[in-house]
């Protein structure tokens, strides 16, 4: 039996036909709509290299199914900013060289950001304890934590400023 539905992501409606009432949020992503940034890697919601934000949640896109995301806004990495135009904790990542493989930054990027939206002057653990659903395997993390904390003082500063 198929399904058809509306998914509201990253500000636009996309229809979804034709789907099975059982995909996951982030097999419809990724291989009905083509946003490729969400990764599936455990497909078991350890790993964080599904990340999106449902209806402002940090959410694991392989444990979410796809029709039950109808009604609700989904912002995926490529939603964050303007093509072309990185979002700050993009080009700090960048920056702070936290980008290695690429594997898990989109999942890091959307993480961090959604701290960045809760908290905007986390401490260094507070960075670590909302980052921990998130592996990656390239790094010690150092850079990763370092990008989020340049972007907390950087906006600070931008408020600061005003």
């Amino acid at each position: 039996m198929s399904e058809h539905y509306t998914l509201h992501v990253n500000g636009v409606d996309h229809e979804v036909a034709d789907a099975w009432v059982g995909e996951n949020l982030l097999y419809v992503l990724r291989e009905r709509l083509g946003l490729l940034a969400a990764k599936g890697a455990c497909e078991q919601g350890e790993c964080g290299s599904c990340s999106v934000l449902l209806d402002g949640r940090l959410v694991c896109a392989c444990l979410v199914l796809a029709a039950a995301a109808v009604g609700q806004p989904i912002v995926t990495v490529e939603g964050l900013a303007a093509p072309g135009a990185p979002s700050d904790v993009q080009r700090a990542f960048v920056e702070a060289g936290a980008v290695q493989c690429g594997f898990c930054t989109p999942g890091l990027v959307i993480a961090a950001h959604d701290l960045l939206e809760r908290n905007p002057a986390p401490t260094e653990i507070q960075i670590r304890e909302e980052l921990s659903g998130n592996v990656c395997r390239c790094t010690g993390y150092g850079r990763i934590l370092a990008a989020v904390q340049q972007v907390a003082v950087a906006r600070r500063e931008a408020v600061s400023n005003r």
